[in-house]
């Protein structure tokens, strides 16, 4: 498949919104129960504001690939059958969540809902962040299910691939709130640091089993049975046509294979390796530029993952439209 730059930036921007979100009110929850000492307001309030930003930048980020922005709207009308109608509906639900999670933060406003035996109380902000992450993990299944459900792309059609999108997404949320966390609330660098280790591993886990399955997939169609003949050896010299066509620009990527063997190794280690060390570094010295540094890296090694993941998906049109000439 073509990799979109356009949807490579609004699957990793929002992923990390989504992940930084969830990030900070694990702190607040874990405050909640006396697993951790509570954050200052300014903590929630701007961090959650990043997050919004980034779900901003990645809605933004999707205008550019459609052919009639105007019309985008027209995109939720499909919710019963389409995972991308459920996500064009999710998303900016969780937005005006994550929003509301922020200004409740900002403004103070925290009169007690209920009263827990410990004696700490159940604010607005908490049912919000409740309701908030329902539907950061429901964005998260959508995102991942629009190429999940595709049963003619094999390399995509496999519970690993929304499973990866929520692991790779929170991942590289909570590398970004560790570094958040150093700037604005030390004491909690520790616990998201850790977390964010366990998650880039276990993203590391499900990403190195989708390749692993990926490369040993068998395609249920070959350039024989693409065109009707039975030779053992058919090889395609031209398309037919002169030039390209939409066919060619939408799904192939034209990358050369030499391209794509390097892509992979580089993913991996800009993705995983690198982030887990310096996240190990940044939590000992509770340094923020080095976990800023690892959040950098790491998303760096997502855009790369995201192209790799495009990429990597055989389009069965293919088979027939191999070359320009």
């Amino acid at each position: 498949m073509h990799p979109a730059f356009s949807v490579i930036f609004l699957t990793t921007l929002i992923g990390a919104g989504q992940g930084l979100f969830l990030a900070l009110f694990t702190v607040q929850s874990y405050a909640l129960v006396g697993l951790v000492p509570p954050a200052q307001a300014p903590f929630y309030a701007w961090g959650g504001m990043l997050a919004l930003a980034l779900l901003v930048a990645g809605l933004g980020a999707s205008f550019f690939h459609l052919g009639r922005p105007e019309r985008a709207w027209r995109s939720a009308t499909q919710w019963r059958t389409s995972w991308l109608s459920r996500e064009v509906i999710v998303l900016p639900a969780f937005m005006g969540a994550v929003a509301l999670y922020a200004a409740l933060h900002a403004t103070g406003w925290a009169p007690v809902l209920l009263a827990l035996p410990s004696g700490k109380a159940i604010d607005p902000s908490i049912v919000v962040g409740i309701a908030a992450t329902v539907l950061a993990f429901a964005l998260f299944v959508c995102t991942g299910m629009i190429y999940a459900c595709l049963r003619f792309l094999a390399e995509w059609h496999t519970p690993l691939t929304p499973l990866n999108f929520t692991l790779l997404g929170g991942a590289s949320g909570f590398s970004l709130a560790a570094a958040w966390a150093a700037f604005m609330a030390p004491e909690h660098v520790g616990t998201l640091a850790g977390w964010a280790i366990v998650l880039t591993l276990a993203g590391a886990a499900g990403r190195v089993a989708s390749l692993w399955r990926n490369a040993r997939l068998k395609p249920r169609s070959t350039v024989q049975t693409a065109i009707g003949v039975k030779h053992p050896r058919v090889v395609q010299r031209s398309q037919g046509f002169m030039g390209d066509s939409f066919n060619t620009r939408e799904f192939f990527h034209r990358a050369s294979p030499v391209l794509l063997r390097a892509v992979k190794p580089g993913f991996l280690l800009l993705a995983f390796v690198v982030p887990v060390v310096l996240l190990a570094l940044g939590r000992g010295m509770a340094s923020a530029g080095v976990l800023a540094l690892a959040f950098a890296v790491q998303y760096v090694g997502l855009l790369a993952e995201r192209w790799f993941f495009f990429a990597e998906a055989r389009h069965p049109q293919n088979l027939y439209y191999q070359a320009v000439s």
